[in-house]
């Protein structure tokens, strides 16, 4: 999915053009439609609803036999032992298969996935990308990543270990919030461009800009 248009790539690409010009640290975004798929927690919550269904049946039998009789036209029945087998197995199935269905509408399946899976899944995309196209790339490792997912609407900015030794993790805090404001108010293009200032500031103070630095890494912004 493509979030921004041209003209919004164009204003990230110039805060990071603008930001690089004043640090030898080098600034890579990405904006990601998610970081997962999480098919395992919609299969958990379709396993666990088949698993309360078939439990609830077996601890009220009776009941749920009544009502069975019920739709059969009030006709009572002998159930044998591999009829309410068969029928417990049956539930249980119909129970994952619409559990399963339901979640195939993409704001529920994300509303259904717990709030520390997110957070894990998209610390662990981000680090991966990372590593993938920023980590080890320049020439002092000075390499930082502002990466945004927006189906679990969070955002991490991870940086190159020598970076990482000279600023903590809080400090990245400002930039952060400075970019959700943005982000808040569906201005993602300025929301980026805010982080990026922002993380520029902390670089140039920690790394500024050698006479002879070359460019090392992409500026334009990169949605995958």
């Amino acid at each position: 999915m493509q979030y921004l248009t041209a003209d919004q790539h164009r204003i990230v690409t110039e805060a990071v053009s603008a930001a690089e010009s004043e640090t030898s640290g080098e600034i890579v975004t990405v904006l990601a439609d998610r970081s997962d798929d999480y098919n395992d927690i919609a299969l958990l919550w379709a396993i666990a609803a088949a698993f309360t269904a078939m439990s609830v049946v077996a601890l009220f039998p009776d009941f749920f036999l009544g009502e069975v009789d019920w739709l059969m036209g009030g006709w009572t029945h002998e159930w044998t032992a591999g009829e309410l087998f068969g029928m417990l197995t049956a539930l249980g199935l119909i129970k994952f298969a619409a559990v399963w269905a339901i979640q195939l509408w993409q704001p529920l399946k994300f509303w259904l996935v717990p709030g520390p899976v997110k957070d894990a899944r998209v610390h662990a995309k981000a680090v991966k990308l990372f590593k993938v196209g920023a980590e080890r790339r320049t020439h002092g490792r000075t390499g930082v990543l502002i990466y945004l997912s927006m189906r679990e609407h969070r955002a991490e900015i991870v940086a190159d270990q020598p970076i990482a030794e000279k600023v903590p993790a809080e400090v990245w805090g400002e930039a952060m919030a400075d970019m959700l404001t943005e982000i808040r108010q569906s201005r993602l293009a300025e929301g980026m461009a805010a982080g990026v200032r922002d993380v520029g500031k902390v670089l140039a103070g920690q790394f500024p800009r050698a006479d002879d630095d070359i460019n090392e890494l992409p500026d334009r912004l990169i949605e995958v």
